[in-house]
């Protein structure tokens, strides 16, 4: 399928607001998805790397883009906790570089809901929010995009075919970035998100303790 590509792929701004450099598998990653983003057809592609190691701010610099480009983004994640840590660590990001990101949750109340579900309506550029972060609240009815062009799922397989289509599905062919730290196998990725790319993040940022991975049998249930 085609569909427009992103022009302005820009995004010193978004480096130069970080406190911290990335690593040079982020920014792999990164070059990957404005490779993807600029070919005129849909993204498919799945971010694996440890806890830790930084696919959130990969995805960011995808919302950047998209939010340069005057498109709009929905991360969603599985849980509402989850789903407040990325507003927290993104909020401030976008802040500095005059972006506006909302929550949208089973909590956020009534009055504040209406406020972003008018903002992600609106066809006027200028009044539109360029970037939400929510749960399953994104699926509501009441969710309409006007220009919805990235959808990012954290920890996929927590979530159903059917829920990453019909968040897409408010979209015209959405580029579409998956966040996962288990370690996939190709072939099992392939089974479980078909034709995805596939970016690995396999270097840790400074200071990070590294990730231990254990296969534990049912005698660990107590502990």
């Amino acid at each position: 399928k085609k569909i427009p590509a992103y022009k302005n792929l820009d995004i010193q701004p978004f480096y130069q607001a970080l406190p911290f450099n990335l690593t040079g598998a982020q920014k792999r990653a990164i070059e990957e998805i404005m490779h993807d983003v600029s070919s005129g057809a849909p993204m498919n592609r799945l971010v694996q790397g440890d806890v830790g190691s930084g696919k959130t701010m990969v995805a960011a610099a995808a919302a950047f883009a998209a939010a340069k480009n005057g498109k709009q983004s929905a991360l969603m994640a599985p849980t509402e906790i989850l789903a407040r840590q990325h507003y927290e660590d993104l909020s401030e990001l976008f802040g500095k570089l005059g972006i506006e990101v909302a929550l949208l949750i089973g909590a956020t109340p009534a009055k504040e809901k209406r406020r972003i579900y008018s903002a992600l309506s609106a066809e006027d550029p200028l009044a539109r929010l360029p970037i939400v972060i929510g749960t399953h609240a994104l699926l509501s009815e009441g969710v309409q995009f006007s220009a919805l062009s990235l959808v990012v799922t954290d920890e996929q397989h927590r979530f159903g075919v059917a829920q990453r289509s019909a968040l897409s599905a408010k979209g015209k062919d959405p580029h579409l970035l998956v966040m996962s730290a288990t370690p996939i196998p190709r072939t099992l990725a392939l089974l479980m998100y078909g034709d995805l790319e596939v970016s690995i993040i396999n270097e840790l940022p400074p200071g990070r303790e590294p990730v231990d991975t254990f296969l534990v049998d049912e005698s660990y249930r107590p502990r």
